[in-house]
């Protein structure tokens, strides 16, 4: 089933309610700075919970202190679709310090 893109008005109030993310290229991107090497690992696999759960898989880069995303919707074409702002979200939401916890 194709996922249509969004407009780029769409991306803009999406990403409004979503800071520190931003578009980039037909990608969602954000990093995450982290108190340990261990934390960061803990998000990753978090992370790929909701990523298996929605069937909506990211590049995640495990850093020392940091865990860097990139969200896009291949079957879209590398575009950005709601369902790259849904992964964000629920990212977003679990994150050490960000969202509601």
């Amino acid at each position: 089933m194709a996922v249509a893109p969004l407009s780029q008005k769409e991306i803009e109030d999406r990403l409004a309610e979503l800071p520190g993310w931003s578009a980039d290229g037909g990608r969602l991107t954000r990093t995450y700075r982290l108190s340990s090497h261990f934390a960061a690992a803990a998000l990753v696999m978090h992370i790929a919970g909701i990523q298996d759960e929605l069937d909506h898989h990211s590049d995640c880069t495990l850093g020392y202190h940091s865990v860097a995303l990139a969200i896009t919707t291949h079957s879209a074409g590398g575009a950005l679709t709601g369902k790259d702002f849904t992964l964000a979200r629920r990212v977003e939401d679990i994150a050490p310090g960000h969202g509601a916890h």
